[in-house]
């Protein structure tokens, strides 16, 4: 099956051997995003709720680059530093998936980077 790798336009090189998504047979899958700025730095250092919005945006400009939109998105995979986030994470996170939600799970655990508060990997089908 063939498969094409998705880079939005401007995006900052991987921190390791990824890209940020990969399209294959009409499904988006998005990389395990974090709220990075184009140097690999964390953005929003201590703000959950802002580093929750970038990285949807983020993940918006990978599907999109792919021809979708967030309403084509299918599956969220979230990963929080702290349980205390999880009410302001799921307050922006509702503001982008306000009709059909997603399914979705989320665990605490460590991330790459210390001042990571949140990180999100996505699946979306594309409409045909």
């Amino acid at each position: 099956m063939p498969k094409t790798l998705i880079t939005p336009p401007g995006s900052g090189t991987p921190l390791a051997p990824f890209s940020p998504g990969t399209l294959a047979d009409g499904v988006v899958y998005v990389s395990g995003t974090l709220a990075f700025d184009k140097q690999n730095n964390i953005v929003h250092a201590g703000d959950a709720a802002e580093q929750t919005r970038h990285v949807l945006e983020t993940i918006k400009s990978v599907i999109e680059t792919a021809g979708g939109t967030l309403d084509d998105v299918t599956f969220n995979s979230i990963f929080l530093t702290d349980w205390q986030h999880y009410a302001a994470i799921n307050q922006v996170y509702a503001e982008y998936f306000p009709g059909d939600k997603p399914a979705r799970f989320c665990i605490q655990c460590g991330l790459v980077k210390p001042d990571a508060l949140i990180e999100i990997a996505s699946v979306a089908h594309l409409s045909r």
